[in-house]
């Protein structure tokens, strides 16, 4: 593995039924290409080697034979190649005929994995010619020129660089217990599937949300291979598919009713299915069944890697829902918000909300959820109160937008300048009001919260956080300031959804309020605690200070998330911003760039944890949250070497 990641393919070749000759040398072209590709591990589908619908024929020992030789033919075609190679074929064990999956790696067969679950209803027969892996003795036979172990016990793989992978052939993934559930849980990161699924109507979706489901519950990658064209349609038409799956997201996708061959490649993330199951003790309490488990363990020969090159997919925005319907993931999240901030408001009996609006959009998005949850509740929206405070750097841009979209919402207005106040505090503690350091910052911006916390008690109400979950992560809030409320409704949502949320709301309100909205959207980020420039324009720009929060929340998600080392998350971030996969809405940025911004990530996320440790309640909304009493805990003064060095 290179970053966590190895190649998979999943092949479909053409069949000849009956025709073990052809067949195999139709295998032998499609394992040239994978290898030449840089594939470790492929899988071609159930029973390849004879095709699947040989029926009687199965019973004849020449078409045994055949395919018993032309298993000897991949052996010497493979005697120099370093892929794994999974085919079908059917294999005679003493009184037994299997339908098996044969393990073939440079000349040898590693092992041979017998089907389970044997289909036997509707147009499937297969008991007639086969007998159940549950029906073998544990023995050691003759086959292909070598000495093979079979067992009906779980049989893992593991390569030479670390990656375990289990077998299960068609039905066994439709039955109640899988045998992939047994091998995942006796440590398989990836199952391969060898089938001959025939196409119905309405099947496939059904077969689309089976395999996902499974690899979502296994925490595995899952590589599907099923029969094709050339399979014999006297009753029934095969369809030849090639997925590939990973956690429950399908990755990789090959053609339906092809004509031609195919050979539908992937990189699985092991070090992210590792660090999924790490973090779901469910699935770690759940592998207690296996300790006693009889598991075989059969290791596979060094792989000679070829040089790394990312080939999949990297999203830029992890944070933004990917859904056709955007508008449906976007109802989703001010659901889960509202629903939050209805409860407190029950729950404390309060009268009103205060929310200090900036007329930027953390302010925004904490209004808008403000006024849906009063109109959810049946309260009157005058309940809400919005306070703008202007100060030293605010400018008639954010000030108008504010006062207008209050206007245009119905929510009652209260506008207290902090200049008088803060003047005079800074003459209390003696600071000289031309230094515009850290205190001259952060005395506003705790002004402005004793000013929301005071109104608060004085009608009743309840203060509601404007903070989301990039700034807390940053740490960039002021301590006892900004950083607290009574409820954060933003408190686990990043500041690139925030301006979909936003433009979401835009799009479903009146003119005027949309207008506003589009215009908060357009405004540069800014604490605005300082003066601004001699145009009136906003000179204190966040993205200018802290770096561009489209990186952050890159950084932040594949760091929370999937617990990504500094140097893998850089390479993700180069291959994403580099600007070589153009994608809408992506910005470029240079290595060096994307690296002083993800040093400045990894010093700031440590130094700031005590800021976190100590949050106001709030929803969690996505998969990342950085609640003190949820997902994230750290001690606060962990020291960041370690990723400041890698």
């Amino acid at each position: 593995m290179e970053y966590g990641y190895i190649k998979v393919a999943s092949a479909v070749p053409l069949v000849s039924v009956a025709n073990c000759n052809e067949n195999v040398k139709n295998i032998e072209t499609l394992i040239a290409q994978a290898e030449g590709q840089g594939v470790e591990i492929i899988v071609f589908p159930e029973l390849c080697l004879t095709g699947y619908t040989c029926q009687d024929l199965f019973r004849q020992h020449v078409l045994l034979d055949a395919a018993e030789v032309a298993v000897m033919k991949l052996l010497e075609f493979t005697n120099q190649l370093d892929i794994i190679a999974i085919v079908g074929a059917p294999v005679a064990v003493g009184d037994l005929l299997l339908n098996c999956a044969i393990v073939i790696q440079k000349g040898h067969v590693l092992g041979i994995v017998p089907k389970t679950y044997l289909p036997n209803y509707s147009e499937f027969y297969e008991k007639r010619w086969f007998a159940s892996a549950q029906d073998l003795r544990p023995c050691t036979f003759h086959f292909a020129g070598h000495s093979v172990s079979i067992t009906s016990s779980p049989q893992l793989f593991r390569t030479m660089d670390g990656v375990t992978f289990g077998i299960e052939i068609c039905e066994d993934v439709w039955a109640p217990t899988p045998p992939s559930n047994h091998l995942a849980l006796a440590g398989a990161d990836i199952i391969f599937n060898l089938s001959a699924s025939d196409e119905l109507i309405g099947k496939h979706d059904y077969l689309l949300s089976l395999l996902s489901n499974q690899s979502a519950r296994t925490m595995s990658g899952y590589v599907y291979s099923s029969a094709g064209f050339g399979e014999s349609t006297q009753d029934v038409v095969y369809g030849g598919n090639a997925l590939i799956y990973e956690n429950g997201k399908l990755i990789a996708q090959g053609e339906r009713f092809s004509l031609q061959p195919q050979l539908q490649t992937a990189q699985i993330d092991v070090e992210y299915l590792r660090s999924e199951r790490r973090m779901n003790t469910t699935f770690t309490n759940a592998q207690r069944r296996m300790i006693n488990e009889d598991i075989r363990f059969i290791d596979a020969d060094v792989v000679d890697h070829h040089d790394f090159v990312l080939e999949r997919s990297v999203n830029p925005h992890p944070f933004i829902p990917q859904s056709d319907d955007m508008e449906r993931s976007c109802n989703e999240i001010f659901s889960i918000q509202v629903m939050g901030l209805a409860r407190r408001i029950v729950h404390t009996h309060a009268k009103t909300v205060v929310v200090g609006v900036s007329g930027g959009l953390d302010s925004t998005l904490a209004l808008l959820v403000c006024v849906k949850t009063f109109d959810k509740l049946g309260m009157d929206r005058k309940g809400i109160v919005g306070v703008t405070m202007p100060g030293f750097g605010t400018t008639d841009r954010t000030y108008n937008n504010a006062v207008s979209l209050m206007n245009s919402l119905g929510v009652t207005i209260r506008e207290i300048s902090i200049a008088k106040s803060v003047t005079q505090h800074f003459e209390d503690i003696g600071h000289d009001m031309q230094v515009h350091d850290v205190t001259y910052e952060n005395g506003q911006a705790r002004e402005r919260t004793q000013i929301l916390m005071d109104l608060s008690n004085q009608l009743g109400g309840l203060v509601i956080g404007t903070g989301d979950l990039s700034e807390l992560a940053l740490g960039w809030a002021t301590y006892n300031g900004d950083h607290m409320s009574m409820y954060g409704v933003n408190a686990s949502i990043p500041k690139t959804l925030i301006k979909y949320l936003v433009e979401f709301v835009a799009k479903t309100v009146d003119d005027k309020s949309a207008s506003t909205l589009f215009d908060i959207i357009a405004t540069p980020i800014s604490p605005e605690l300082i003066p601004a420039d001699e145009h009136g324009n906003i000179k204190q720009k966040t993205e200018d200070l802290v770096g561009p929060y489209e990186l952050h929340d890159f950084f932040l998600y594949y760091f929370l998330r999937c617990g990504f080392s500094p140097r893998k998350i850089f390479m993700l971030a180069c291959h994403v911003f580099d600007g070589t996969h153009p994608q809408k809405g992506v910005s470029i940025y240079s290595e060096e760039t994307i690296r002083h911004w993800l040093r400045t990530f990894c010093r700031r996320f440590f130094a700031q944890q005590f800021k976190r440790s100590c949050l106001p309640d709030g929803p969690k909304v996505g998969s990342v949250s950085l609640s003190p009493r949820g997902d994230w805990r750290m001690p606060t003064d962990a020291q960041s070497a370690l990723w400041l060095e890698e």
